[in-house]
């Protein structure tokens, strides 16, 4: 972290250390109970984490995104669970207001999300349209004063907790020139018509909060449009394209999580009469896996760098991403081998990053989805 600045490596230090004696604690039980404790969520609203990248005015920080991707980083490390609810909480809940919506929105929605006093979700997936954003299906008419919402969402975290205040979502709100018009509309929970659906069943992140949504003649007034009608789409990307590195983030400090309980257990695991870790093999498994993290950290703090100046960011959020997922499920898979047996058991940590890590190569666009928008930056894709 030579690059941080005083400031950055004091935000560090202090997740670090609330993630070691908080959060971690409380990891296994929560994992094996699919429970996300509200109580670290207030937690972490006490610290400022929700706040961090944005203006004192709204209740935030004052930080930047190279803030916040710091405090996912150091989460990230013992507990994705709980480093995805923070990112989704920022990137994918308040950026949304903060970034498209009027003075308002912003004044009504903001203080208690950056607060951690409420949540918010962000619907853009659906069963039709993943990777494919372009295709939702889900539909919004306006009815008088009213939008009359129908459809539905999945994969939507943060979206059924006792504080989640609402969601947003894209919705197909017309057609221009045989092109869907989509446009986003902000939905309280609790509005008749709208259900959250039972949580799913997951491989990892059990501890997060993620369901389907279903919105049948949902109804909300024509002021929660979120940005400008038919500029969902596109407000939308660039909100990916921000979350990306703060996934990115997340990727490198479950990489170093694994790495950093690999190498205790390394020098405490005796074999054939020594420790593990004067083998070379093993050695030389740990040496892949640090220099995995330190270029997973240098892809996510480039991308940030680069978004917090107010420069092009896109390429090398992708890049940033890319490197950070495959790193964690690398580092992962090789942690959990280095412990052998106890690499399979759910209460060592590196076993639930093994589980965890496989999302990362997923959720905020797939790896084939970075790989896309890294062509097009050499120009060979369409």
């Amino acid at each position: 972290m030579e690059d941080l600045s005083a400031e950055e490596r004091e935000l560090a230090a202090m997740v670090r250390e609330f993630a070691d004696t908080v959060v971690a604690p409380q990891a296994y039980e929560a994992d094996r109970t699919h429970t996300l404790s509200m109580d670290v969520v207030a937690q972490m609203g006490d610290l400022g984490l929700f706040g961090l990248p944005f203006p004192e005015e709204y209740g935030g920080q004052g930080g930047d995104y190279m803030a916040l991707g710091i405090a996912i980083e150091a989460l990230g490390r013992v507990d994705q669970s709980i480093a995805i609810t923070l990112e989704a909480g920022v990137s994918l809940g308040a950026m949304p207001i903060y970034r498209f919506g009027t003075e308002e929105q912003r004044r009504e929605l903001l203080p208690d999300l950056l607060a951690g006093r409420a949540l918010a979700g962000f619907g853009l997936t659906e069963p039709e349209a993943g990777s494919d954003a372009g295709a939702t299906r889900t539909t919004a008419r306006l009815d008088g004063d009213e939008w009359v919402i129908d459809g539905s969402k999945q994969f939507i975290t943060n979206s059924g907790t006792p504080i989640t205040r609402f969601v947003t979502v894209t919705a197909v709100t017309g057609n221009e020139n045989g092109r869907k018009e989509i446009s986003t509309i902000i939905v309280p929970n609790g509005t008749p018509g709208f259900t959250v659906e039972a949580p799913y069943d997951k491989v990892g992140w059990n501890a997060s909060d993620t369901h389907p949504l279903t919105f049948d003649g949902a109804r909300v007034p024509a002021g929660n449009l979120l940005g400008e009608r038919g500029s969902g789409f596109r407000s939308f990307l660039s909100i990916l394209d921000e979350g990306r590195i703060a996934i990115a983030a997340l990727s490198t400090g479950a990489a170093e999580g694994c790495l950093e309980a690999a190498v205790e257990y390394a020098k405490s695991r005796t074999i054939f009469g020594a420790a593990l870790s004067t083998r070379q093999n093993a050695q030389f498994t740990l040496a892949r896996m640090r220099a995995r993290v330190h270029t997973a950290r240098l892809a996510w703090h480039h991308a940030a760098r680069l978004r917090d100046a107010g420069k092009p960011f896109a390429e090398a959020a992708a890049i940033a991403k890319l490197v950070g997922g495959e790193a964690a499920m690398d580092n992962a898979r090789d942690a959990t081998q280095i412990f052998g047996g106890n690499g399979f058991m759910n209460e060592f940590p590196v076993g639930r990053h093994y589980r965890d890590s496989k999302i990362l190569e997923i959720g905020e666009g797939t790896t084939e989805v970075q790989l896309l928008v890294i062509a097009r930056g050499l120009g060979l894709a369409g």
